[in-house]
């Protein structure tokens, strides 16, 4: 995809009023929260948008209201600001945001609820167990096989994720991963490689290949290691590389999910492609995914915010 194919006109910044960045909060995923927001902040200030920082874990969302901000960009990470809550909280304001609403933000929350729906509408997903306490675990492993990943169902950033080689380690995954939830999945691993599509205002954005130099793409390969190698092009046939796409739109669609957000996705040892999971408000630090996405499509930084921003509604 070229980049004179993919370069929107941008409005005027004034146009956009007065505008809270909400980041930070009270998540597991605070500190990347901060990160994300605080790009995301300096670029639309260089964009000329009158925009402002806000962290509800230091203040009250009636502020909001109080200060007469116009528009909201979203970047808290996980619960609090990726489920539904902060969105519902918006929308009684009468507030436009950026990202999914109130349903669709719940929903892609949540994996397993997620996997169901995907499920139902015949969308290829790798073979799952959802376990509320302890299992069978050697059924469970001849039924997914091993390695498998043992993750909870409501966090990101891999928070909490395991992936486990022996049957003797699944009670200790269980563990870490109850920690943070109530339901945690267990879920095949596929040795065909991890990819993401980034979905900007109806559209996907060139996939990125994946290649963590540890076991998984985990929370310190997402943001704290420089080894983790990000592929774009990413290696696919055009072919391949469409089908993926559309698949990232058709699931993101599927969970009535708008504006941006991030389709993750990993290949079978055939060349299939299955959906992991959606992110309705990914990173957008220096190590992040979507910046990158943007990049090889002909967009700058400060081009997608500003267009991510566009995509603001309410209700």
């Amino acid at each position: 995809m070229s980049a004179e194919t993919t370069k929107f006109p941008i409005l005027d910044p004034k146009s956009f009023g007065k505008v809270a960045v909400l980041f930070g909060g009270h998540s597991a995923e605070r500190e990347v929260s901060l990160k994300s927001g605080a790009a995301v902040l300096a670029a639309l200030q260089r964009s000329g948008v009158d925009a402002h920082a806000f962290d509800p874990a230091e203040r009250d969302l009636s502020d909001l209201k109080k200060e007469k901000f116009g528009r909201v960009f979203v970047i808290l990470h996980g619960r609090g600001g990726e489920d539904g809550t902060v969105q519902g909280a918006l929308e009684l304001m009468g507030i436009p945001y950026t990202g999914s609403g109130v349903m669709a933000s719940a929903i892609a929350m949540d994996k397993w609820r997620t996997k169901l729906i995907w499920q139902a509408a015949g969308l290829p997903i790798p073979e799952y167990e959802a376990l509320t306490g302890p299992t069978d675990w050697n059924a469970m492993a001849d039924h997914l096989d091993l390695p498998l990943f043992v993750k909870p169902s409501s966090e990101g950033s891999s928070v909490g994720v395991t992936k486990v080689k022996t049957v003797e380690e699944l009670p200790g995954a269980y563990a870490a991963a109850a920690k943070h939830d109530k339901v945690v999945i267990a879920e095949s691993f596929m040795s065909g490689g991890e990819y993401t599509a980034t979905i900007l205002n109806g559209r996907a954005l060139p996939v990125i290949k994946i290649e963590p130099a540890n076991e998984f793409y985990d929370y310190e390969a997402k943001y704290l290691r420089d080894d983790t190698r990000y592929l774009c092009p990413c290696g696919l046939s055009a072919e391949q590389e469409a089908e993926m796409q559309q698949l990232a739109l058709q699931a993101f669609q599927l969970i009535g999910c708008a504006g941006w957000g991030r389709v993750d996705f990993l290949r079978s040892e055939d060349g299939k492609p299955y959906l992991l999971e959606i992110n309705t408000a990914p990173g957008m630090t220096d190590h992040s995914l979507v910046p990158m996405a943007a990049r090889h499509a002909g967009i700058s930084f400060e081009q997608l915010v500003v267009q991510i921003l566009e995509g603001t509604h309410v209700g």
